[in-house]
């Protein structure tokens, strides 16, 4: 691998630094070539040199594993350094970070879409096209950006960007040095001025210490093989995790590995920290391959714009699936969202797909074989919407083309097509075709029947009095009055006879979308010109124009159906300034409010399903006030809306399945868990014998002082039977956090969920719970992974048995007077509870969990320091506790290292594995059996 430093200036084009929304689909080269260098970043070469990503350690976490070999044969540009404070503020001067002393530090607390939004004003300042689209921004308080809506990245575009994670790893492998980069040993645990051990301007520095860095790649998985120019995952997990890369200050270089991948907790795109920061890259990436949630490597993936939680807010409900045809392959695509990690689902088949349409149950989905507006035999088929396809079953009829489903008034499904879907202009062509439905149950056919003549595929209405097509022409069939289109009908041409398309027709007010060719009708409804498809219209049962809708700026419409029966949202296919149809999109009608689905090279004919939960209209809303429950309307815009993807807490997912057990569970849990994540992996509900009831209600990075908001707002009152807290206490985490922050979602995150608002301008309930907050709350966004393994174990995730690994350091062992303050701010919080638990007969179990055995050996009681002479005099201060409250037990099942809680028992150096909590919470157990608590 050879680099260059750049010694001459790059002449930058000024351009505008401001960051609306990067839509612009402009493929223009710059006029900065890759041979110039700019100024403090080095020339990476391509080489067929391997690079080797991850790890066969076996005790590696599962994300590292196995070993991958990447080449990259392509020319990129990297930072020497980490970005600096001083450049990072001069073009984000609207984002206060804390840990800026000096214009020479490296930026850090900034988080992945900070990182992302610093590359496109970089890239406008020096003239270059920017790599990173959005369409929409959320920010905290201080200006940092915790999500960007419809976020997606052009790594054919030659502006700044972070590195991939194996453009990291190739500077890096030459570059690894820990005797000129800062961490624990050397770092007084903070960050240092860049390149201060590291004085070769023709070298990366800090590659392996001061700060962690961002990388471009969301998290997935590793394969054993060889890969060229891998660009990361295709998608990302269910949890939206990144890669991080490199060591930091405060970590010891024997728990440093430049196979790593991420941090101690889950890493997002929102999250942030004192020790993360990032560099930034430069290039076109040339055939970027992909890996898919399967392995499967991909040169084209098809992109996640959009998750449950956005759709939501669309739908009021999570349940939502869209299929579409990827015309590239010619097969169906699907899309799961309440999967446990939604990713594209193509099932591969020689038959080539046109029209998907999901059944009303979500469980099949019909297409067929021809296209609208282009006349020939069509095939029509139904299959299951699984991965493999399954149960695939032919309509045995001549031709059959554009399936819809339908529920009829009896309850039976039938599916409605034409015998051909071609140009509807002539007459004569158009009558001798004609519309038909068949029975489709048990996943089988049955007799089909014909309606009327005439080839309405754009839908017929529920009553059978209204039909519309749009093939050329716009063409309804209208039943006259008093009949049904099987009796007496007349045939019609609406949009005064001119060219139309795509023709949807909604169930709920019979209105019809559609899509023009630059009309004179069309130029009168909307006051101007426009380009063929940029408007969609809608028009109402009598053919009367009432709506139309643009596409965003640089694309338009095609393939338009409407999302639901009610007229209120629909889907389409967009098309950039090549015709290419790259991206998919769902569009609300009241407000044109667009979300970007997905997007990939040729995505064609968008079906979107949801399990639709009706809205309360707004007039009954809230209409009692909050002092009561009787008859109480609860608003579903928010109560029980206890997550976003606001990224105002990194762990507010999980705080989400924490109410939605706090409300299911109110009427019987007797004993709560609370605690951080050694609590929250390291106790099981499961393990308590009866009469003991318990949920777990720990939260990873949780303190004492969060923990307690959440037992005086929720806990206490609602949990009527409560008797016992097992309450895990953190001696060595107790000074590095004091509750002052967004890891603590009572301190002020909880203003960016509406369902924690909504229960504070109802006085957290306390004079009763209405009817109904448990299901909003069940039912609310959330994430299908984390529903599964939280709602089976009572708010407990069971870790993978790994090891205990190595008994790393993330913070000073000598505590200072700072750290100790808050220790201490902790230890009154403590004592407080406490005096609240007697008042209310409650026993408090503190527990100390196991950690790594050879902390023994190293001077600290665990992961974040913490002097093991000073940890000794803590833990007897909180044993002798139990003298003053006498409801106070103190179980110690780390004793200082000497333990018996083997390897496989551990996940971590500070967390257990499932089998580690099963022994310690049946010891938990055990122990309140010996104390005799009473549970009655």
């Amino acid at each position: 691998m050879k680099l260059f430093i750049g010694i001459l200036a790059v002449f930058f084009f000024i351009a505008c630094s401001d960051d609306s929304a990067g839509t612009s689909l402009s493929n223009e080269e710059s006029s900065s070539s890759i041979a110039e260098i700019p100024t403090g970043m080095l020339l990476v070469e391509g080489s067929s040199d391997t690079v080797f990503l991850g790890t066969d350690n076996k005790n590696a976490k599962e994300s590292e594993r196995p070993r991958m070999r990447v080449v990259l044969d392509y020319d990129f540009f990297l930072d020497i350094h980490e970005t600096t404070c001083g450049d990072f503020l001069a073009l984000m001067d609207s984002v206060k970070i804390s840990g800026c002393e000096s214009d020479s530090l490296p930026v850090s607390n900034v988080t992945f879409y900070d990182a992302a939004l610093f590359a496109n004003r970089k890239s406008r300042r020096a003239g270059l096209d920017t790599v990173y689209e959005y369409s929409g921004a959320i920010f905290d308080k201080n200006g940092s950006a915790t999500d960007l809506s419809g976020f997606s990245v052009r790594l054919d575009r030659n502006g700044f960007r972070l590195p991939t994670e194996a453009e990291w790893v190739k500077a890096a492998q030459g570059n690894f040095s820990f005797s000129k980069s800062f961490h624990n040993s050397n770092s007084g645990f903070k960050a240092h001025p860049v390149c201060e051990l590291e004085k070769d301007s023709a070298v990366f520095c800090d590659l392996s210490g001061n700060l962690m860095e961002w990388v471009n790649d969301p998290l997935g998985h590793l394969v054993d093989t060889l890969v060229v120019n891998f660009a990361g995952a295709s998608n990302t997990n269910d949890l939206n995790e990144r890669v991080v890369k490199g060591g930091h200050f405060s970590l010891d270089t024997a728990s440093i590995h430049l196979y790593s991948r991420g941090d101690v907790y889950a890493v997002t795109p929102a999250s942030s920290a004192d020790y993360v920061g990032f560099r930034l890259a430069r290039g076109k990436i040339p055939n970027a391959v992909y890996l898919d949630s399967d392995g499967k490597i991909s040169s084209d993936p098809i992109k996640l714009l959009a998750d449950a939680a956005e759709l939501y807010t669309y739908f009021k409900t999570s349940n939502v699936k869209l299929a579409f045809r990827n015309d590239q392959t010619g097969n169906l695509v699907y899309i799961d969202y309440s999967a446990e990690s939604p990713s594209p689902v193509e099932i591969e088949d020689t038959i080539g797909v046109y029209h998907p349409v999901i059944s009303p149950d979500g469980n099949f989905v019909a297409f067929c074989t021809g296209l609208e507006g282009i006349s020939g035999k069509s095939a029509l088929y139904v299959r299951h919407l699984d991965s493999a396809g399954s149960n695939l079953v032919k309509l045995g009829v001549e031709s059959a083309a554009i399936p819809r489903f339908q529920v009829l008034e009896n309850g039976d499904t039938v599916v409605l097509y034409v015998t051909d879907a071609g140009n509807n202009k002539e007459n004569a062509d158009f009558k001798a075709r004609s519309t038909w439905q068949v029975p489709f149950s048990n996943g089988k056919f049955g007799t089909p029947q014909k309606l009327f003549d005439g080839a309405f595929h754009g839908g017929v209405s529920y009553d059978r009095k209204l039909a519309v097509t749009g093939a050329r022409l716009l063409r309804a069939n209208l039943a006259d009055s008093g009949s049904t289109l099987l009796e007496n009908a007349d045939d019609t041409v609406w949009y005064n006879g001119e060219q139309a398309c795509n023709a949807s027709l909604a169930m709920l007010g019979k209105r019809t979308l559609f899509l023009d060719f630059a009309s004179a009708t069309g130029k009168k409804f909307v006051g101007g010109s426009y380009q063929p498809h940029e408007f969609l219209f809608v028009a109402d049962s009598a053919g009367k124009l009432v709506q139309s809708v643009k596409a965003p700026g640089g694309y338009a419409f095609d393939h338009t159906e409407w999302a639901d029966g009610l007229g209120e949202h629909f889907v389409a296919s967009l098309t950039n300034a090549d015709g290419a149809h790259n991206r998919m999109v769902l569009i609300r009608t009241s407000d044109s409010s667009l979300l970007n689905l997905v997007e990939g090279s040729e995505l064609w004919h968008p079906n979107l399903w949801t399990d639709r939960v009706e809205k309360r209209p707004e007039s009954e809303r809230d209409t009692l006030p909050s002092d009561t429950t009787k008859g109480f309307v609860l608003d579903p815009d928010s109560a029980g809306q206890y997550y976003n993807t606001s990224g105002a807490c990194p762990w507010a997912l999980q705080f989400r399945y924490k109410m939605e057990l706090l409300w299911q569970y109110r009427d019987s849990a007797n004993m709560v868990i609370m605690g951080s994540s050694r609590a929250y992996f390291g106790i099981s509900p499961e393990y308590f014998s009866e009469p003991l009831f318990a949920i777990n209600l720990a939260t990873q990075a949780q303190t004492l002082y969060g923990t307690n908001q959440f037992l005086e707002q929720y806990i206490f009152p609602h949990l009527k039977k409560l008797k016992v807290i097992v309450l895990v206490i953190d001696p060595d985490r107790g000074s590095i956090n004091n509750g002052y922050n967004k890891d603590n979602m009572f301190y002020t995150a909880w203003e960016s969920y509406p369902g924690y608002v909504y229960d504070k301008n109802h006085n957290y309930w306390v004079d009763g719970v209405p009817k109904g907050l448990d299901s909003l709350t069940y039912n609310s966004p959330g994430n299908a992974s984390s529903a599964t393994k939280l709602r089976k174990n009572r708010g407990f995730w069971p870790n993978s048995s790994k090891s205990w690994g190595e008994a790393s350091l993330g913070s000073d062992t000598v505590w200072n007077e700072v750290r100790f303050a808050i220790y201490y701010t902790h230890f009154a919080t403590l004592t407080s509870l406490l005096e609240t638990c007697r008042e209310k007969n409650i026993t408090v179990i503190g527990v100390l969990t196991p950690m790594h055995p050879g902390y023994r050996e190293t001077g600290a009681y665990g992961y974040r320091g913490l002097q093991r002479s000073k940890a000794v005099e803590l833990i007897e201060e909180l044993s002798a506790l139990h003298e003053t409250y006498p409801n106070f037990y103190l179980m110690d099942e780390n004793k200082m290292g000497n333990h018996d809680y083997t390897d496989e028992m551990a996940n971590d150096h500070s967390h257990l594995s499932g089998l580690g909590a099963a022994q310690l919470s049946r010891r938990i157990d055990s122990l309140i059996t010996k104390l005799g608590i009473s549970v009655e």
